[in-house]
């Protein structure tokens, strides 16, 4: 399936911080709030921000955006 760019340099670079930042979260989470608990929905949760976050950092080297594609408007 072929990506296409979407987004510009602006936009690849806003995606690419947010990631790395939502990646830090899910990991802050897992050893703060997750590690240790037995709860398999806290670790759903820690594992659903980490995506999230990989997910965004995607969309940045690849330079496409899901939420564009699907027709919304983003500012960035």
């Amino acid at each position: 399936m072929a990506f296409t760019c979407n987004i510009n340099r602006r936009g690849r670079l806003a995606r690419l911080i947010y990631g790395v930042l939502v990646i830090g979260l899910g990991m802050l989470l897992v050893l703060t709030w997750a590690a240790g608990s037995g709860s398999v929905l806290r670790w759903a949760v820690c594992v659903a921000v980490v995506v999230a976050g990989a997910f965004a950092v995607f969309e940045s080297f690849v330079g496409w955006c899901a939420m564009r594609a699907m027709g919304f408007k983003t500012p960035l």
